[in-house]
């Protein structure tokens, strides 16, 4: 998807999984999917597959690194654990121009259009052109599945 949008999300509170509707702008390259992250990186652009997975669930928490996160394209979320068993959720839409983050490494969540980062552990912006925080998301986890809601 290639469309272009200033603002997506910038209602602050609990995303509904049902109510994200958002598209990103595309980045210099011409191209709206993220490169795909180091190994090491601790981020993944795509989910995970999900069998025996809770309903509703959106990735298995055994692939959310520590101190890392999970990037969902559909919906568009970020999984964060920023300590051991904490999970946190995040639109993966940048408060910025409305690019896709790309990944999470070392407790920030990365926009590579302008290079804005924002804290994993509460969507706060670390460092800018954004102004404006990550929406947080309601997440749990269930028989090791990560559900939003």
């Amino acid at each position: 998807m290639d469309v272009q949008r200033r603002t997506v999300l910038q209602a602050g509170g609990v995303i509904a999984v049902g109510g994200l509707v958002a598209a990103c702008s595309s980045s210099s390259s011409g191209s709206s999917t993220p490169s795909a992250p180091a190994a090491d990186s601790g981020a993944a652009a795509t989910p995970p597959s999900a069998g025996g997975a809770a309903a509703g669930a959106v990735a298995q928490a055994s692939d959310v690194p520590v101190g890392g996160g999970l990037i969902i394209e559909d919906p568009a979320v970020v999984i964060t654990q920023p300590t051991e068993g904490d999970f946190k959720a995040f639109t993966a839409i940048c408060t910025h121009q409305g690019c896709l983050v790309s990944e999470v490494v070392d407790n920030e969540i990365i926009c590579p259009c302008h290079g804005s980062k924002f804290s994993a552990s509460d969507g706060a912006v670390i460092n800018g052109p954004a102004q404006t925080p990550l929406a947080s998301a309601g997440v749990t986890v269930e028989g090791g599945s990560v559900v939003l809601g």
